[in-house]
């Protein structure tokens, strides 16, 4: 590995809370870094971040590099950018992990040009060759095979999906240092924040309840159906593939392969056949549901429970089953748990 002797992941944070992608980065940099003999970093900017430091430490960083300015309040892709480009060449890791969030999404690439090293995007798995090269996974023309990518330049770098890594325990008897960095100030970065104003894109990754509808939907007015059984469920409404290609819902709620990611409490699957792309996105729910007419659906072989039945006729008999016992003074709370 020459001199490059660590890895490196960027923690997170939106409004001084530290995104949970961050804790799952550190899981899998923690598992390669003790593959490698070399130690695991972080690098955590922002505004009075101090207290939360000890955190990523519990879950398995060696060092982190915190950057505490109140420019770096907000996310801004200029001054982050800027510190953290620093920070890699001064440290030169040979690994550099970025989640695949809004906020990844925007930096990883700024950071990979000024460092003109090669990026892969929207890892769902990473592994070490015989050499100790990073393989970086990921699936490729859309989602029908998973490609298997090793960049040559220093260092290498990948955005991951949330959700597809695993945290490792909290650990609060771990040691590890918290590095003051001097911080870069940049006045004028040509943006401004003026307002922040909250997204209506639906947040399936966090979702403890999910209800997906699939070709088995006649027509795209039917997914107010889907939403009112989220709604008794206290869920969301999520989809597969070929609704959101044919301009039926947002692509936001769109589950597998090039979608999203997820690992609700319950998943209910309406009209979805089961594709390996579907499957690969909530195949790690807690308890599964499938209602479809077909028996022969490959979903019914990952679920929990299944109902060969038309959907138009299931869903009503569900909401009307859990409004009643809401009314009977049942949990209505949609959390999954208890007799529900």
């Amino acid at each position: 590995m020459g001199e490059h002797r660590s890895i490196l992941i960027f923690a997170e944070q939106e409004d001084g809370e530290i995104h949970q992608v961050s804790y799952e980065l550190l899981g899998k940099g923690r598992e390669l870094a003790d593959r490698l003999g070399v130690e695991l970093n972080a690098v955590l900017l922002g505004w009075q971040m101090e207290s939360k430091s000890s955190e990523l430490i519990y879950r398995g960083a060696d060092n982190v590099f915190l950057y505490d300015h109140p420019s770096l309040r907000d996310f801004d892709v200029i001054r982050y950018g800027r510190n953290i480009v620093k920070l890699v060449r001064e440290t030169r890791p040979e690994i550099f992990l970025i989640g695949a969030t809004r906020i990844g999404r925007t930096l990883a690439p700024r950071i990979a040009a000024a460092l003109k090293t090669g990026l892969t995007a929207d890892c769902i798995d990473l592994a070490l060759d015989e050499d100790a090269n990073l393989i970086q996974i990921r699936p490729a023309f859309s989602g029908n095979i998973m490609a298997q990518i090793r960049t040559k330049t220093r260092p290498q770098m990948a955005t991951v999906r949330y959700r597809v890594m695993r945290m490792r325990e909290r650990d609060t008897d771990r040691r590890g240092k918290i590095i003051k960095m001097k911080v870069e100030v940049i006045e004028e970065t040509g943006m401004k924040i003026i307002e922040k104003i909250r997204a209506d894109e639906v947040n399936l990754a966090d979702a403890e309840v999910i209800v997906s509808g699939g070709r088995g939907l006649r027509r795209p007015e039917d997914f107010k159906l889907l939403q009112e059984l989220a709604e008794a469920l206290g869920g969301v409404v999520g989809s597969s593939r070929p609704l959101v290609d044919a301009g039926w819902i947002s692509k936001d709620h769109q589950v597998g392969f090039s979608g999203n990611t997820v690992k609700p409490k319950v998943y209910i699957a309406c009209g979805i056949s089961g594709s390996p792309q579907h499957l690969f996105g909530m195949r790690d729910s807690d308890v599964i549901i499938a209602i479809n007419k077909d028996p022969t659906a490959p979903i019914f072989n990952v679920s929990d429970y299944g109902v060969i039945g038309d959907l138009y006729e299931v869903i009503p008999l569900l909401i009307r089953e859990i409004k009643n016992k809401a009314r009977r003074g049942g949990k209505s709370d949609g959390k999954a748990g208890g007799d529900d």
